[in-house]
C-alpha cells in the first residue's frame, strides 16, 4: 500500500462507470478519459482532450485500460474453521442440504470447528480468502458472524472481522449473524436463543460498533419469521441496519417483511413469489444472488430474475463464500455463473457488482460507480471489452487497484 498523494490522476482510460445516468451499458464513455481525485474523492471524470494535470498532481497513464469502480462482494462467510468437503460427497450421493443439516452436519459442524479455533487461527485464515478476493478486483468485502452462535463466540469472530478490517487489505462492512440456526444447547428452547441474541448479542455489538447491521436465515430448519421479525425489530431499536438470507430452500414470505421493515438486501430468493416483488422494489431493497450456492447444491429453481428485472429491483452477485454451499473465493467466477446460470447479461452482472452490492451494503452515496464527489475506488483491467471480465476466466486480468486514491497490493 502506497500513500495517496493529494490529488491525483488517471489518464488514457476507458472508463466503465457503471452509473446508470450514463447512456449505454456499463455506464462506459466513449473515448479515453482522465479521472482526478483530491484526497481520495473523484474531482473530475472529462475527456482527454479536456485534461490539463494540476499544478503537484501525481498523473498515471493507463494507456488505454479500462478501468471500472472496484467490485464489491455483499454477502461472505469468511471467518470460520474447519472444512465441510465430506459433506460434497454426502450430497453427491443424493443428501439434501436439509437432511444433512438435521444429521448435525451442515452449519453446526462449522460452528464446531469455530468454537474451538482461537481468534488469530480464525483471522490467519480468514484473511488469506480476503487476499484471494482483492486478487480478483473486489476492494470492498461484507462478511458475516454467524458461526459462533453465542455471545462470547459470535463476540469471537466480530473482533477477527475488525482486525481484518485494519489489515487494509479491502474495506469491509460487518455483519452479525446470529440467527444462522439453532445451537445445539437451545435446540429444545429457539425462543430463548432468539431472546438471547434481542436482549444481550444485539444491544452489545451496537454499543461496541463491532456490525452494520444484523442478518437472520428465515427457514423451517432455522429460524421461523416470526422469530426473524423479532430480531429486526431488535436490530432497528439499536441502529443496525437489516438483510435477511430470505426464499433460498423454500418460501417463507421473510423477503417481503424484511423489505417492509427497510432491509438493505434479501439474499438468495430462488423461492421468491412474484406477489412479493412490489414491496421489494418499493423499498428499494436489493435483491442479491448467489450463484455459488446454487451450483453447489445443484439447485433447479431459479430465482425470479426476469420478474425481477421487470420490476427493476435492483440486483447483486456475490460470493457467498463459506465452508459448506459455496467455498469460491472468486467474484469473477460468480459473474460467469450468474450469466450462466441466472442470464443476467455482463453489464447486469457487471453492475451488481459495483452499484447493486454497494447499495446491498448501504454505500451507494460513497463507492459502487465512477462519480464526481465518489472515492476514488477503481479497478484497472488488461481487457478489450467489459464483458471480458463476466466471459473469460482463463485469464488475470487485474492490472491495478486504487482504494480512495491509494493503491492497494492482494
Amino acid at each position: 500500500m502506497t500513500s495517496a498523494p493529494t490529488e491525483m490522476a488517471l489518464t488514457n482510460a476507458r472508463v466503465a462507470t457503471c452509473d446508470p445516468r450514463v447512456a449505454g451499458d456499463y455506464g462506459l464513455m466513449p473515448g479515453l478519459h482522465a479521472i482526478t481525485a483530491r484526497s481520495g474523492i473523484i474531482t473530475s471524470v472529462m475527456p482527454m482532450g479536456s485534461f490539463v494535470a494540476p499544478a503537484g498532481c501525481m498523473v498515471t497513464d493507463l494507456g488505454g485500460k479500462l478501468i471500472t469502480p472496484g467490485l464489491i462482494d455483499c454477502h461472505t462467510h469468511l471467518v470460520f474453521g474447519g472444512d465441510r468437503a465430506a459433506e460434497w460427497e454426502m450430497r453427491l450421493k443424493g443428501k439434501s442440504y436439509a437432511e444433512i443439516a438435521q444429521a448435525g452436519g451442515g452449519i453446526l459442524s462449522t460452528v464446531r470447528a469455530t468454537r474451538a479455533c482461537n481468534e488469530e487461527q480464525l483471522f490467519e485464515a480468514a484473511l488469506g480468502r480476503l487476499r484471494l478476493l482483492a486478487r480478483d478486483g473486489v476492494t470492498c468485502v461484507e462478511v458475516k458472524s454467524g458461526y459462533g452462535l453465542s455471545l462470547d463466540e459470535e463476540l469471537k469472530i466480530l473482533r477477527v472481522i475488525k482486525r481484518l478490517a485494519r489489515a487494509g487489505v479491502t474495506d469491509i462492512s460487518a455483519t452479525l449473524l446470529a440467527a444462522h440456526t439453532i445451537p445445539p444447547e437451545y435446540k429444545s428452547e429457539p425462543d430463548t436463543y432468539v431472546t438471547l441474541i434481542c436482549e444481550k448479542m444485539i444491544p452489545q455489538v451496537a454499543q461496541e460498533g463491532l456490525a452494520e447491521a444484523v442478518d437472520v436465515f428465515c427457514e423451517p430448519i432455522a429460524f421461523s419469521l416470526a422469530q426473524c421479525e423479532r430480531i429486526f425489530k431488535a436490530a432497528e431499536r439499536h441502529g443496525l441496519a437489516i438483510k435477511a438470507h430470505a426464499e433460498q430452500l423454500s418460501h417463507t414470505g421473510c423477503a417481503k417483511r424484511a423489505a417492509e421493515l427497510g432491509a438493505w438486501s434479501v439474499d438468495h430468493i430462488e423461492h421468491l413469489a412474484a406477489a412479493d416483488i412490489p414491496a421489494i422494489k418499493a423499498a428499494g431493497t436489493v435483491g442479491v444472488l448467489l450463484p455459488g450456492a446454487f451450483y453447489a447444491l445443484r439447485e433447479k429453481q431459479r430465482p425470479p430474475i426476469e420478474a425481477l428485472r421487470q420490476a427493476g429491483v435492483p440486483l447483486a452477485v456475490a460470493t457467498d463464500c463459506n465452508p459448506g454451499t459455496s467455498p469460491f473465493t472468486s467474484i469473477r467466477m460468480m459473474l460467469n455463473l450468474a450469466a450462466v446460470l441466472f442470464s443476467l447479461t455482463p453489464a447486469e452482472a457487471i453492475a451488481a457488482v459495483t452499484a447493486g452490492a454497494a447499495r446491498a451494503l448501504g454505500r451507494i452515496a460513497q463507492t459502487g460507480t465512477i462519480t464526481v464527489g465518489k472515492e476514488a475506488t477503481v479497478c484497472v483491467w488488461e481487457v478489450q471489452e467489459p464483458a471480458a471480465l463476466v466471459t473469460d476466466l482463463s485469464s488475470d486480468p487485474l492490472h491495478r487497484v486504487f482504494i480512495r486514491g491509494e493503491e492497494r497490493h492482494a
